[in-house]
């Protein structure tokens, strides 16, 4: 079955930087939209970042100039890169993956790994 694994979470001063990464398996990758969403309690799922199986990208505007999503085919992973962040950027962050790059109306996840927590204090 699809298996999503995320590392990569922790404690982050304010302004600091942070990589997450997913590892996909039982899954034909290079085929497969992957993103990332975070939630906070309370509150739904947000899409931060997306990664069309052909490289098109897509972030949410709150992250804008802050993140850069990328994969490796090849390791069948997908990264989430953030910088300058901020105690906002304090949430739980999920690896997808599913039909991610069209409108968010038609967005649909198939899978999500089980989540790594960002925690952005000083």
């Amino acid at each position: 079955q699809v298996q999503l694994v995320e590392s990569g979470g922790g404690l982050v001063q304010p302004g600091g930087s942070l990589r997450l990464s997913c590892a996909a398996s039982g899954m034909i990758f290079r085929f497969a939209d992957m993103g990332w969403y975070r939630q906070v309690p309370g509150k739904q799922r947000d899409l931060v970042a997306a990664i069309a199986s052909g490289g098109n990208t897509n972030y949410a505007d709150s992250v804008k100039g802050r993140a850069t999503i990328s994969r490796d085919n090849a390791k069948n992973t997908v990264d989430l890169q953030m910088s300058s962040l901020k105690p906002e950027d304090t949430a739980v962050y999920y690896c997808a993956v599913g039909r991610l790059n069209t409108s968010p109306s038609l967005r649909r996840v198939d899978y999500w790994g089980q989540g790594t927590q960002v925690t952005v204090s000083s």
